[in-house]
């Protein structure tokens, strides 16, 4: 189930014994398992077993006796790998013995969660739900969401500053809003500037505009890497900004001009969107084609473990890629 199926239910307040949240954003994964179990139980009721504290023989136990003390008894497991088919199957069955258990998966990074995934089927109450990497209009709204939530006063600007700065790290980017609220003033992109400092001694944004220029890049895309980005992440986001140039050319050479409301769905910094748009405007339609058909090959080859060094290959074939692209 994908993740717009999912928010469906959650307004219906449908209820599983069994969740699994995996996929790409992990900002998401987190975000949407603290949902489930605050909808779920208190925090008195929820007992966590995080990575190398997971024990399969205590779990199943404790999902299998209600608490002498709680009306619920919900367990939220964290994994970096995924489990066998007999050990989740048995511990969505302890749940549907005992209907005062419920049991939530949060499956980070970068595993093979996908046919763990399938285990979670709608017969055994459970459900499975994958996360990709948001959109930066629906970034952005879940950035706006937290806020309101915290009582900021706050300009949408703001927001957007906030999130480009952090290139594009939901995580970081909830971070300084719990900061940026203990201050009695509207939050401004000055004021984000101010208290708020981007990560990494690379502008992301300035290497994406690099890399889409044709310009060398060895030394940021390098450093970028010793600073611990991952390999498919990088390559995602560089897919992602793309599209994004994509769609600005394309509704500039109908319409004549961009909106970047209408293409985006919210409105950047001035200083990004003009940028974004000069450099969309100069690449020609056609060779977005053959951008997009090399950005996949390399994402195959990555997902498809044929390379034995994916950080060197990566290398290597973005710096062809500014080769090719000029």
């Amino acid at each position: 189930m994908y993740k717009n199926e999912f928010d469906n239910l959650l307004r219906q307040d449908k209820r599983f014994n069994a969740y699994m949240f995996y996929g790409q954003s992990n900002f998401l994964i987190e975000y949407y398992t603290k949902i489930v179990a605050n909808q779920l139980g208190t925090p008195d009721e929820i007992e966590k077993l995080y990575f190398d504290d997971f024990d399969f023989k205590y779990s199943r136990d404790k999902l299998l006796q209600s608490s002498l003390f709680a009306s619920n008894n919900i367990l939220l497991i964290k994994l970096d790998k995924k489990l066998g088919k007999k050990e989740v199957l048995a511990l969505i069955e302890a749940c549907n013995t005992n209907p005062d258990s419920k049991v939530i998966f949060a499956c980070m990074g970068d595993g093979d969660f996908k046919t763990m995934g399938g285990y979670f089927t709608s017969k055994l109450n459970a459900v499975s739900v994958r996360m990709f990497s948001p959109f930066p209009n629906e970034a952005v709204r879940l950035i706006e969401t937290q806020a309101k939530d915290l009582g900021i006063n706050y300009e949408m600007s703001a927001l957007n500053h906030l999130y480009f700065m952090h290139r594009q790290d939901l995580s970081l980017c909830i971070n300084d809003l719990k900061k940026l609220s203990i201050l009695e003033q509207r939050i401004t992109p000055d004021i984000v500037s101010k208290h708020c400092f981007g990560i990494g001694a690379v502008n992301f944004e300035d290497f994406l505009h690099s890399l889409l220029s044709g310009e060398d890049i060895s030394d940021d895309l390098e450093m970028l890497l010793e600073e611990g980005m991952n390999d498919i992440y990088l390559l995602t986001q560089i897919t992602s900004f793309v599209q994004q140039l994509f769609m600005i050319s394309s509704y500039a050479r109908i319409h004549g001009s961009a909106n970047a409301k209408e293409i985006l769905g919210f409105i950047p910094p001035k200083n990004v969107w003009d940028k974004k748009s000069r450099l969309a405007i100069n690449i020609k339609p056609k060779l977005f084609l053959e951008i997009f058909d090399f950005l996949l090959k390399i994402e195959l080859e990555l997902k498809s473990s044929k390379v034995s060094n994916q950080n060197l290959y990566l290398q290597a074939c973005l710096r062809k890629f500014t080769v090719f692209i000029r």
